[in-house]
């Protein structure tokens, strides 16, 4: 069973070159272990509205878990992926001479990880213009906590958020203010564990029920320190936590539940799926098998190794942290850096 939350942000209309020039624009930049992503926004009174959106497939982190470095192919891959995004801003004319500078671009666990990170910083600071922080991984649970504020703030007292990532995995582990404001980061941690890196070191294991069952037991070992601190497990028979998931495998089991033809943002994030509905999904992308996943709608040839690798990871979590239902949020780095921005300009 699922139920929808009305979604924050809403999808404009590109505007005019006037239209450009009234409105104030923020724009983020994700370039994560798999994906390159870009989200521009103008300030409303309950948030944003988008104007602009793009994402690519780099595959930056390619080939890092065996050689511990980026690859010059994936380097380009992302670089012009990037030039794309630069080109963008200046369209939208971000950063410009119109006002201080509204635009950021990030980097995460592959650059965190390679041997040569900074160097592919360097590199792609020079050629695209564009300056790459490579955060923390307690930036990153900070910034998915952020674009997912007005999901935690609608119910519960705790607040148990993850991301499953190309190249991690974060956890979140959060008090919800009774008094209204920003919940509170109580703790987090960050596994270097994510559907790209799962796929590199035992992608087919995921597709036999022994293989898939070993993986999420490696998973869970990686997790149970952090249960172990914040006893999660005992908040979450007490009642009151709220589980809330953004990633593309939540998102997409999501898609696989609801049935749909098609991936559909407006369906998909703020839903709640019950703890069956979870675990029908799961079972269902598990029988797809190879074939099945590359022609569903909502994931396509492109993601489908990585499928069962999230489902893995997700599992793990499910099996350490037994929530009824849990929150889907199609949002994360992206969203949470413009917030963060328009918040900061407002001040």
């Amino acid at each position: 069973m699922t139920k929808h939350h009305p979604r924050t942000p809403q999808v404009l209309p590109a505007p005019g070159r006037h239209d450009r020039k009234a409105r104030r624009a923020f724009g983020g930049i994700d370039l994560g272990t798999n994906n390159c992503r870009m989200l521009t926004g103008t300030p409303t009174a309950s948030g944003f509205q988008v104007i602009d959106s793009f994402s690519r497939v780099v595959r930056l982190g390619e080939g890092l878990y065996e050689t511990g470095r980026l690859s010059d192919a994936a380097m380009q891959r992302a670089i012009n992926a990037l030039k794309i995004c630069a080109d963008r801003a200046r369209r939208w004319e971000i950063g410009g001479s119109s006002g201080p500078v509204t635009l950021r671009a990030i980097a995460t666990e592959a650059c965190r990880q390679a041997e040569n990170g900074a160097e592919f910083v360097a590199r792609a600071n020079a050629e695209t213009g564009l300056k790459l922080d490579i955060i923390t991984p307690r930036e990153e649970a900070e910034l998915v906590l952020e674009s997912c504020t007005s999901l935690i703030c609608k119910t519960g007292r705790r607040a148990l958020l993850f991301d499953i990532g190309g190249g991690s995995t974060e956890i979140a582990w959060v008090r919800v203010n009774c008094d209204g404001s920003a919940p509170d980061l109580i703790g987090y941690v960050s596994i270097p564990v994510g559907v790209v890196t799962l796929t590199e070191r035992c992608a087919n294991a995921c597709y036999t029920e022994a293989g898939f069952g070993r993986v999420v037991e490696d998973v869970a070992a990686l997790l149970r320190p952090f249960e172990a601190i914040h006893r999660i497990a005992q908040e979450i028979r007490q009642g009151g936590v709220l589980m809330i998931g953004t990633s593309g495998t939540v998102t997409t089991l999501a898609g696989i539940s609801l049935k749909l033809d098609r991936y559909r943002r407006d369906l998909i994030d703020g839903i709640s799926m019950s703890r069956d509905a979870v675990d029908d999904a799961l079972i269902h992308a598990r029988e797809l098998g190879r074939s099945g996943l590359s022609s569903h709608p909502c994931i396509g040839a492109d993601r489908v190794e990585y499928v069962l690798p999230g489902c893995a990871i997700f599992a793990a979590i499910q099996e350490l942290w037994p929530t009824p239902a849990i929150t889907v949020a199609d949002r994360g780095l992206r969203e949470g850096m413009l917030l963060r921005m328009m918040r900061a300009a407002r001040a």
